[in-house]
């Protein structure tokens, strides 16, 4: 069973994302390691080592500061993806360090 390389749920069984065409990956979905560039851009949303996810441009974050392999983050994430993100939906980052996982939302972010 192929799973998106985004949300990881199984494609066609559970997966809804809709991605823009150019950031469609080998599975069907998600980001394609060969677009993947070393820092977040656009409206990334990205996780820290403490498992936090942030928007881009947080006030606590220099933006220098957000590279790998500290932070992991997701370029162009589903607008929905934001608001899914619980200890029962941790999400994983898919580019900078991939390991990342957040499982809170910071709370300036959340406003």
């Amino acid at each position: 069973m192929k799973r998106c390389d985004f949300c990881e749920l199984p494609v066609g069984e559970g997966c809804a994302c809709a991605l823009p065409r150019d950031y469609i990956g080998s599975c069907g979905t998600g980001t394609p390691f060969s677009t993947v560039k070393p820092y977040p851009t656009g409206d990334a949303i990205i996780i820290s080592l403490r498992g936090v996810a942030h928007r881009l441009g947080c006030s606590h974050q220099s933006g220098s500061d957000v590279r790998a392999p500290l932070w992991g983050w997701i370029n162009y994430p589903d607008p929905g993806l934001w608001q899914r993100i619980s200890e029962s939906s941790p999400l994983r980052a898919t580019a900078g360090n991939t390991r990342r996982a957040a499982t809170r939302r910071c709370r300036s972010c959340d406003h």
